[in-house]
């Protein structure tokens, strides 16, 4: 049964209020190391990670679940839960159709497990702890093999008690390359993994956060994963106009335990990262005039990025690793990507100069996200002046209509209504679907090569719901009652903003138990969990209850 523990937005107070310290103004920079932790030229190498992780490639890995330590900057340091001793761990680049081996070693104090977002794979591999396995207990392995069936990018994380071991670090991404050569490859590809911090939550660690031993996790139930329980332990020491505004903001409100989660939560996660870097220490994007660079963006985070290219016309050309049919040139949008998602853009490098990927959000830390692109001969400038403010690029109406596996008038075998909400319940607050927290929410129940649809509706007021489905894509058919009208849109997590609704189609043809949550890992833990399960199928582990096992 679901619970959740008494005055949990006070305990969110509490960490903001305690947690207001800095963020440093100087520069540090990183290269891509190789396997023995030497640098490794990225000159002549396509793939590049632009920040500290590995980029890795063929089809046999292991990946260790360890602590470290983070410098999001010079002065700004943290504890951290790392696979590899990076934050991002390694970039895994695989070729589609390849048999894919990883070894997980746990040298961590708590269980922890490796979910392949996006990537269908077989269910006994999706990393689900009491779901499709057992958690990886200390100092123990797990392998993971599976086909890289779909090329495109996704990434890879844990699913232990998610809401406080991603947020701890514990992610990287995942590129399946496609099996034939593309007719236009990008002179640069690179990744840009986003995320946020909190700037001290040491006080979180009071209230069975991140820190907390084995034992102590056994014995918690599902309402300790809220936000208030994260923890990135911290160290900092120089002054940062954000958090002078979110604790003006704080300080402005008489009542903070009537703010909503979406107000919360950006007053407490202050510090905005690309790679594990902040602010002037995120590495610059070294370009050539007339080269084609393409930028895969993966949100790990808990907020919505609105993004700017400054300067340059670019293409949305896959969203969660699918490709976008005909893509136009954006000029003047922003680009926003939730938690969970994943974009890749292309542009061609025709503007010599300085420019920035900057975030253009009213969030206390937006200032902390700018990636320089620097071109050959120019030396790093000031940031250009504040642009005016900027639509958000509609993806339903993005792209040239195509024909598509699904439409709204087709008939399904199965039909499902995901009402979202923002609820509460026993006197505290709760993210439920359909009125109900997991494990307690009807699963949807499916039947191998049925035809689904699904209709997800946000009923919460200000609270925004990235709805994830593990083991599928799906085909987004409908926006608020139209139709899409761009390129046929196939996603595995979809953004769901208040008042929205969209309908969504899938097959059923990947057999096994399967999540389907939202990808703010907070609301998830506190209920927002739904299963798809296929008629017939039995699990091939048996659940461990001494693990602790704890699949939100």
């Amino acid at each position: 049964m679901f619970t959740h523990h008494a005055g949990k937005k006070w305990r969110r107070l509490s960490i903001l209020l305690a947690g207001i310290l800095t963020l440093s103004a100087c520069s540090l920079t990183s290269s891509p190391m190789n396997h023995e932790g030497h640098e490794m030229p990225t000159k002549n190498s396509k793939a590049t990670s632009a920040g500290a992780f590995e980029v890795l490639s063929g089809n046999s890995f292991t990946l260790t679940a360890k602590e470290s330590m983070l410098h999001l900057d010079n002065q700004t340091m943290k504890t951290v839960w790392t696979y590899n001793g990076t934050v991002p761990g390694p970039q895994l680049r695989v070729k589609q159709g390849e048999k894919v081996k990883i070894v997980l070693k746990n040298e961590l104090p708590d269980p922890v497990t490796i979910h392949w977002h996006g990537l269908p794979v077989p269910n006994n591999m999706d990393g689900i702890p009491g779901v499709t396995q057992n958690a990886v207990k200390p100092n123990e392995t797990f392998t993971y093999e599976f086909t890289a069936s779909v090329a495109g990018t996704y990434w890879y994380h844990s699913h232990q008690r998610s809401s406080v071991q991603v947020d701890k670090g514990l992610y990287g991404s995942l590129v399946v390359e496609p099996a034939a050569p593309t007719a236009d490859p990008a002179d640069q590809d690179v990744t840009l993994v986003l995320d946020e911090w909190m700037q001290d939550d040491s006080m979180a660690q009071m209230h069975g956060g991140g820190n907390s031993g084995g034992e102590e996790m056994n014995g918690m139930d599902h309402g300790t994963m809220d936000h208030g329980s994260m923890n990135h332990g911290s160290m900092s020491s120089s002054a940062n106009p954000a958090i002078n505004q979110s604790q003006n903001t704080a300080n402005g409100h008489e009542d903070m335990a009537g703010m909503s989660d979406a107000e919360m939560m950006p007053l407490m996660y202050t510090i905005f990262s690309v790679n594990g870097k902040t602010g002037p220490a995120i590495p610059p994007i070294h370009v050539q005039e007339g080269e084609k660079i393409r930028l895969r963006l993966v949100n790990a985070g808990y907020l919505s990025h609105k993004l700017n290219l400054q300067g340059h016309e670019f293409r949305i050309v896959s969203t969660d690793g699918q490709p976008i049919h005909n893509p136009p040139l954006i000029n003047g949008q922003l680009l926003n990507i939730a938690p969970g998602e994943r974009y890749d853009i292309e542009f061609v490098a025709n503007e010599p100069g300085s420019w920035l990927l900057e975030e253009k959000s009213p969030y206390p830390g937006a200032k902390s996200l700018a990636v320089p692109i620097l071109y050959k001969g120019y030396e790093k400038e000031k940031a250009k002046p504040d642009t005016p403010q900027m639509p958000i690029v509609d993806i339903t109406k993005y792209g040239e209509a195509a024909k598509s596996r699904f439409s709204l008038d087709q008939q399904y075998e199965i039909t499902y209504q995901m009402d979202l909400n923002t609820q509460t319940m026993d006197g505290q607050m709760a993210f439920t679907i359909n009125g109900k927290t997991y494990p307690d929410v009807p699963p949807l129940n499916v039947k191998k090569g049925d035809l689904v649809k699904v209709t997800m509706v946000n009923r919460s007021k200000e609270d925004i719901h990235p709805m994830h489905l593990h083991g599928h894509f799906f085909q987004v058919l409908s926006k608020n009652g139209q139709p899409v009208s761009g390129s046929p849109l196939i996603k595995d997590t979809l953004n769901i903003l208040p008042g929205e609704s969209f309908v969504v189609a899938f097959v059923a043809d990947n057999p096994g138990d399967w999540m389907f949550h939202c990808h703010d890992l907070g609301h998830a833990a506190q209920g927002m969990v739904s299963e798809v399960k296929y008629a017939g199928y039995q699990a091939d582990f048996v659940p461990d209850p001494s693990i602790g096992n704890m699949p939100e």
